[in-house]
């Protein structure tokens, strides 16, 4: 499975060329997508309206949305945090830190297009599809 992170969406809205968004037409079962609820809110809090969200909403609903949260996640994604912070990498965002968490724990690769990702992927294991 791939969790496609708000990273990608935003810019396959906007028409954005990229690697990423390349990988992201290649894949060829959509049932091989997941969206994360916190990569769902991510993309629906830069919805310019309500019809906009709306419209974003219904269209990564096609996809496997999952919970990514919980309090193991949390003690996890900590325990990263710390880890990152000790080689001498600060993560911008926390909830970058527990998405990448979210796919260690689950086995599942990320696509992204964030470079805070990619000190995760190379200290904590995170696989980059």
């Amino acid at each position: 499975m791939i969790v496609v992170d708000s990273s990608v969406w935003i810019a396959h809205m906007r028409g954005i060329e990229s690697a990423a968004m390349r990988r992201l037409q290649d894949i060829e079962d959509p049932s091989d997508i997941i969206v994360g609820d916190l990569i769902l809110l991510e993309v629906l809090q830069g919805a310019r309206s309500e019809r906009h969200a709306a419209i974003i909403e219904q269209s990564l609903r096609e996809f496997t949305i999952r919970p990514m949260l919980d309090d193991d996640l949390a003690v996890r994604a900590a325990r990263n945090y710390r880890l990152l912070r000790e080689r001498g990498v600060t993560v911008r965002k926390t909830i970058d830190v527990i998405i990448g968490t979210f796919c260690i724990r689950e086995g599942h690769a990320l696509l992204h297009d964030d470079r805070d990702f990619n000190p995760m992927a190379e200290h904590l294991g995170l696989r980059i599809a």
